[in-house]
């Protein structure tokens, strides 16, 4: 029976390729997980590393189809975040060149209401003559 299910699995449509290619990714975690633990030699007995999910319990394709689609719309939402940001420095820039010429104006009026106050206002002298 195992012999039937490896002649049809070539004649499958392509979800049948991208089994086996999550079954060969698996495998290949597997090999990978167990050459790191004989580098790293004994394991604490307190600190357990996790074993990997044999092939049936992994992902289904719709955990993956729904794993693809956070994604995606994460991305698209760092995208409208990108494109508001843009639009708000854009403003900012807009209301800077606004507010350039207003600080030359305030500073021009505050040196002019300096040099006029002297003439317009009476020293401290010419009040008590006047009064």
């Amino acid at each position: 029976m195992g012999g039937d299910q490896e002649q049809a699995a070539p004649e499958t449509a392509p979800s049948g390729r991208v089994g086996r290619s999550i079954d060969e990714f698996v495998h290949q975690l597997r090999g990978f997980t167990e050459r790191a633990r004989s580098l790293a030699g004994a394991v604490p007995s307190k600190l357990s590393l996790p074993s990997l999910p044999s092939p049936p319990g992994a992902m289904s394709a719709a955990q993956l189809r729904a794993v693809a689609q956070t994604v995606t719309a994460q991305r698209q939402s760092i995208a409208a975040m990108r494109a508001q940001l843009d639009a708000f420095d854009q403003q900012l820039a807009v209301f800077e060149r606004i507010l350039d010429p207003l600080v030359d104006w305030s500073a021009t009026w505050a040196r002019l209401e300096e040099a006029v106050g002297d003439f317009v206002r009476p020293s401290g002298s010419d009040a008590k003559n006047a009064g």
